[in-house]
């Protein structure tokens, strides 16, 4: 069994999942429109573009998401996507990447549970938690 997050965005998906390819330096496996699959004739001509499915691996988890109509797109919130490092400086790396035109809630700092840990908004309104264990 496993569990994956999926985001919803309110029309800007493939946008943010090449924000988070760049980022965090994850592989795009899918970006489907909903123009010629059959979803797409159940949809407004303009959201024909829009994304119906995307999945991005990022080392050994996957990160999947859609554009969901405005009609059924809620703004994030009571969770954040929380991103695992193995060194600090990926947590710090991730932690500037993703903050770029978002908006930081706690900056990126040594605590008493991680080498580093931060929280963020990223600019599309997801809420993220960077993450970077001490060694053992």
């Amino acid at each position: 069994m496993e569990v994956n997050t999926y985001l919803n965005f309110n029309g800007n998906c493939e946008a943010a999942f090449t924000f988070y390819a760049k980022s965090l330096g994850g592989r795009i496996d899918a970006m489907v429109p909903h123009e010629g699959t059959p979803a797409g004739a159940h949809i407004p001509a303009e959201w024909g573009e829009k994304i119906l499915h995307a999945k991005m691996t990022l080392g050994g988890t996957v990160l999947m998401g859609s554009d969901a109509p405005d009609d059924r797109y809620q703004k994030p919130q009571g969770f954040s996507v929380s991103l695992q490092t193995k060194t600090p400086e990926q947590a710090e790396h991730a932690f500037r990447s993703l903050s770029a035109g978002g908006i930081v809630r706690m900056p990126i700092q040594e605590t008493f549970f991680a080498a580093r840990f931060g929280m963020l908004v990223d600019q599309f309104g997801v809420p993220w938690m960077i993450n970077c264990t001490p060694a053992a």
